[in-house]
């Protein structure tokens, strides 16, 4: 008979919560606790309109909607049978002291003296402190209390996370050239038996290729034709494969991953401005990630001229397009035109809470700074004919407490491939220039 696994305790950090409202379901049938000084940090964020606001708020309804007088000094039993039960815990007289030992009276050293207050009065029990903050888990560790990162929303193999293409040598040359003539090609004859839904092949024989795709509608790998978009012409494969997705009217959610000069946002806003006629408008947005701890609320000016500094890439990619053409010419007035009626507009992200978008195209740039909840909340904004994408360097995080396994464009790429509606392309290739390339490589 296999033997009964004691329960344990699980004490959350404030981290944990403004990453996941919902954290305190997800650790099975063990006990979680929350220190009084979590409910305190939580009461700070509760104003704004960033997720971790929103995440703050969430947390303290629930919280409120199954406590009771006793919270304090009895455990709460969480939904569903499921679950096991929480309580919230204060600091007590400890043997070790973290205020102490730190020398400081901060709100994280209150913290651990909660889980190791709770830790002397469960001796039977494991007592685990779960944060995101890395230097929390440190000072826990070097007190001889256990603590974990959340890993509920996380990528286990992020070396691995899917790409979105396939090299593929061909031993027999006749197949390219009937893969040219046909336009298209069995699973079978390429050697993929359960191809991924638009996924796409680099074929290679004796010195010939050609680019494919796998179309879920057909079944067949088909031909990828090199397109344009809005002047920008692809400079190698995977940027030939982005094209097509982006374009692709079959695909309505699609995301591009890549280093920094691959052409992740130019392909994207190009793509967009070449259809412009099928959708009312084409909406550009960028997580603002304040620098150097200076909030956007320290900034000069109105609303549109606070987010102008964060909005600059875009402006900069825009521009770029523009100059591809002469200033006298339609293409080049047609985007001054598109941004004076508003059919093209540059906006935050808080712009699209509680909104319907129909019949738009929206682009959300650096979207590795996103939480796998904020991806989330706006791929269910989406109304008829939209179609979303969503660019970014996973291995290039500005928000605390995300990183390449837990930023939810990871989690968007985990989850979503092998969708007909979706599809993806790593670029791999700095196309901004050699100087880029170079300091890329090398630094």
């Amino acid at each position: 008979m296999p033997k009964k696994k004691s329960k344990k305790i699980f004490v959350l950090d404030t981290s944990v919560l403004l990453y996941d409202y919902e954290a305190v379901r997800n650790f099975e049938k063990n006990d979680v606790a929350i220190p009084i000084t979590v409910l305190e940090e939580l009461d700070t964020f509760k104003k704004g309109n960033n997720v971790i606001n929103l995440h703050a708020r969430e947390f303290i309804r629930y919280l409120d909607g199954i406590s009771d007088d006793n919270m304090l000094q009895d455990w709460i039993p969480l939904n569903g049978r499921s679950h096991g039960k929480l309580r919230v815990i204060t600091q007590g007289s400890n043997s070790q002291d973290a205020t102490k030992v730190y020398g400081s009276d901060k709100n994280d050293h209150r913290i651990i003296n909660a889980a190791l207050h709770l830790k002397e009065e469960n001796p039977n029990q494991r007592v685990i402190l779960v944060s995101k903050d890395i230097n929390l888990r440190l000072k826990a560790r070097a007190l001889n209390l256990e603590a974990e990162d959340y890993e509920s929303i996380q990528i286990k193999d992020i070396e691995h996370l899917y790409r979105g293409k396939t090299e593929l040598e061909i031993e027999d040359p006749a197949l390219i050239s009937k893969f040219y003539e046909e336009g298209k090609l069995s699973p079978e004859e390429i050697g993929e038996e359960n191809p991924t839904c638009n996924h796409y092949y680099i074929m290679k024989s004796h010195g010939s290729s050609a680019l494919g795709w796998y179309n879920p509608k057909s079944e067949m790998i088909e031909v990828v034709d090199k397109m344009h978009a809005y002047g920008i012409q692809p400079k190698n494969a995977e940027q030939t494969f982005a094209l097509h997705a982006l374009q692709n009217p079959n695909i309505l959610c699609a995301t591009i991953t890549g280093a920094a000069g691959t052409g992740k946002t130019l392909l994207a806003l190009a793509s967009a401005l070449e259809q412009r006629s099928k959708f009312k408008q084409v909406y550009l947005a960028r997580p603002i990630v304040p620098l150097s701890n200076k909030d956007i609320g320290f900034l000069p000016g109105d609303a549109n001229q606070k987010i102008d500094p964060y909005m600059q890439p875009l402006w900069d990619n825009l521009s770029f397009i523009k100059n591809q053409y002469k200033e006298t010419s339609k293409p080049f007035k047609k985007i001054d035109e598109m941004l004076q009626t508003d059919k093209l507009r540059i906006v935050p992200l808080a712009y699209i809470r509680g909104r319907s978008l129909s019949n738009v195209i929206f682009i959300i740039d650096e979207a590795q700074n996103l939480t796998p909840h904020e991806v989330k909340t706006i791929i269910t904004r989406a109304g008829e004919n939209t179609k979303v994408i969503f660019t970014g360097d996973i291995f290039q995080i500005d928000t605390p407490y995300l990183d390449a396994q837990s930023n939810g464009l990871s989690y968007l790429v985990d989850r979503m491939h092998n969708h007909d509606l979706y599809a993806h392309i790593n670029l791999e290739k700095g196309e901004r220039s050699d100087l880029a390339n170079l300091a890329s490589k090398l630094l």
